[in-house]
């Protein structure tokens, strides 16, 4: 069983032993590997090939077991030429046990001459084509296997697509929870809000905010931004939002709120090493100041009419490093009239603008004294590209960007 195939002109030959070193595979048109217990059959297969314009790669195993140790071993496309009455597998086991060791490999199932309805049982199961070994030519052999690996990769990317659709809409709700539309009750409070995933990750994480305005007029607003990437911290974003704004409503704010919150946390994180910062704020209704409560969380800039500056309130620990030991205090911050708070993630100020520094508080608040006469909305949109652009010859922001803010209209 050691011998070498015969080489054509247009075949490129390997050693029919499972796990030999192959030939180059440039410009091949597959590589096939035969598993073919019957040795008659193997040479008819040969014969074939060196008929066919194929250029190709062959390999001949004759148990299902040692095709499995050539797939394991093979990382690269390959067309699986497979009898279905094996030594150690029989029927369309053999198709099943194929994939789950190579989902990538094409198979073309070859059958007997009165076995046409198992090679169309086969294609069911996941093979592409399947060839009668009694009627197999050159130009059939060809075209099926052509055509087998054409159908995976065309089946690869109908998947893939698939899943990239799956993905869009999970980022699409997970948006719509992370960053929803404040819940106004009157007019008065002006909310300018942007979000930006970072570069590297490209999908929402886990930073989020919320505004809640009260029956009594009171507003209440949240930036928060939980440890980590992806749609599982994505998930406890939305999951901390949605129970915030659920506190908000019923009546629990200020250090109440957060033990709440962190309580929540603690149940329904992946793992016990993710934590959570945040920042809650209420702004009452007679507009003369803002109480703050902080988690672990970034200070604030306060844009009053005689400038801007940063405010570092007293705070606790983030969410979830120690629970049920945290204590935060709440500040009541006066306000001028005219002031508008603006709070973020800190993926605003960490981006790199030198090989070994940051932006950093300091550099953001020179960067929002800049800008500080603009209004609002277009403060932020400046604000986060001038951080950008800092950050630009470094690699960028890599890391997600959430800006609330926040200010009573002018009466």
């Amino acid at each position: 069983m050691a011998e070498r195939l015969v080489a054509t002109e247009r075949l490129v030959v390997a050693d029919r032993t499972p796990g030999a070193a192959s030939g180059t595979t440039r410009d091949l048109d597959a590589v096939l590997l035969l598993v073919e217990d019957d040795a008659g059959d193997a040479v008819l297969f040969t014969e074939v090939l060196q008929d066919s314009d194929l250029r190709a790669d062959v390999h001949w195993c004759t148990t299902l077991d040692a095709a499995r140790t050539f797939l394991a071993q093979h990382d690269g496309p390959v067309c699986v030429l497979l009898d279905l009455h094996l030594p150690d597998v029989r029927g369309l086991d053999a198709v099943r046990q194929v994939l789950a060791a190579h989902p990538d490999a094409a198979i073309v199932v070859l059958t007997g001459l009165v076995e046409g309805e198992a090679g169309q049982h086969a294609v069911a199961e996941g093979a592409q084509d399947y060839l009668v070994k009694g009627r197999l030519d050159a130009e059939t052999l060809s075209r099926a296997v052509r055509y087998a690996v054409q159908r995976k990769q065309v089946e690869q990317a109908a998947v893939a697509l698939h899943a990239g659709r799956l993905r869009a809409e999970e980022n699409a709700r997970l948006e719509l929870g992370l960053l929803p539309v404040p819940l106004m009750r009157a007019t008065g409070f002006e909310v300018n809000a942007r979000y930006d995933p970072g570069r590297e990750q490209g999908l929402l994480s886990g930073d989020f905010y919320d505004v809640v305005q009260t029956v009594d007029g009171t507003v209440h607003a949240v930036i928060g931004d939980v440890s980590g990437h992806g749609a599982t911290e994505a998930a406890l974003g939305v999951c901390l939002r949605v129970a915030w704004r659920a506190a908000v409503l019923s009546g629990c704010t200020g250090p109440a709120q957060l033990r709440l919150l962190e309580e929540i946390m603690a149940a329904e994180r992946s793992a016990q090493q993710v934590f959570a910062t945040l920042t809650s704020l209420v702004f009452p209704a007679d507009r003369r100041s803002v109480r703050v409560v902080r988690a672990g969380h970034p200070g604030l800039l306060v844009r009053a009419p005689s400038g801007t500056t940063w405010y570092d309130p007293p705070g606790g620990m983030a969410l979830g490093i120690a629970p049920g030991t945290g204590t935060w205090p709440e500040t009541d911050l006066p306000l001028e009239p005219g002031t508008g708070i603006v709070v973020f993630t800190d993926g605003l100020f960490e981006g790199l603008t030198g090989p070994r520094t940051r932006l950093g508080e300091n550099g953001l608040l020179r960067l929002a004294r800049q800008y500080e006469a603009l209004p609002a909305r277009d403060f932020v949109q400046a604000l986060v590209r001038a951080a950008s652009a800092a950050a630009a010859p470094h690699g960028g922001l890599a890391d997600d960007i959430a800006v609330l803010h926040l200010a009573w209209a002018s009466r």
